[in-house]
């Protein structure tokens, strides 16, 4: 697919910002649509054949963390949030969402220019194709975002809890970094204030651990890394 080829929404309710920003996109190659509302978007969405959204979080009516939501439980479309400098917690928040990535509100159009091309540029990763892959009693379905226990329990997971699991999946018994998780499954640089993935595997360890405080299974090491302590069992 060439980059000709790549569909960008922007949703952000202020005209002086998705207009021109929509322009420069299309002379960088891109094709773009535009929408100043959730409601809008949800219909390019359903309609147009998005490859990637650039979210503005303060929306009248439905916000941008709202659509996020929305968006990474029904699609595959990779997000962009655009955040203002104070709203760090937005910042966040969008990123236990599911984003990608996010700018920082004024932003260069160059700098959202290389993130949008970075997160494109992942795209084949972003499946994560771990389908069936066997772990202490647990099957994980990876495009389905679904769980199965031997016992019966089934648990579904949002789409950044699916890419953290796949990547320890893929890397059992392995210590990885949280500079190396946040790199391989949202493609920035760690911000001290970060804790998405302290937070995402708190998270994954209410759904997998016989006691989540007491992990067996996602044990934190020394450093700030996190290793899954498991065999897998990859299907023929």
């Amino acid at each position: 697919m060439t980059q000709k080829s790549h569909h960008i929404l922007i949703v952000d309710d202020a005209r002086g910002i998705r207009e021109p920003l929509g322009q420069y996109l299309r002379k960088q190659g891109f094709r773009t649509s535009l929408a100043e509302n959730a409601i809008e978007a949800r219909q390019l969405i359903e309609q147009a054949g998005i490859d990637l959204a650039i979210l503005d979080i303060m929306m009248p009516g439905e916000d941008g963390l709202s659509l996020c939501r929305w968006m990474v439980a029904n699609t595959n479309i990779p997000v962009i949030m655009l955040t203002a400098m104070a709203d760090e917690t937005d910042r966040i928040v969008g990123l236990e969402l599911g984003a990608d990535d996010y700018v920082v509100k004024p932003f260069n159009p160059r700098e959202l220019l290389a993130r949008i091309k970075a997160v494109l540029r992942r795209m084949p990763e972003r499946q994560y194709q771990s389908d069936n892959n066997s772990f202490a009693g647990w099957t994980h379905q990876g495009a389905r975002k679904w769980l199965n226990h031997v016992d019966g329990r089934e648990v579904s997971l949002t789409t950044s809890e699916n890419r953290l699991l796949a990547v320890f999946l893929q890397n059992p018994n392995t210590v990885l970094s949280r500079a190396r998780l946040l790199d391989i499954t949202a493609g920035r640089e760690e911000k001290a204030f970060d804790r998405t993935i302290d937070n995402q595997i708190g998270r994954l360890r209410k759904k997998i651990e016989d006691d989540p405080k007491a992990p067996k299974l996602l044990i934190t090491e020394r450093g700030g890394g996190y290793v899954l302590a498991v065999e897998t069992v990859v299907p023929c």
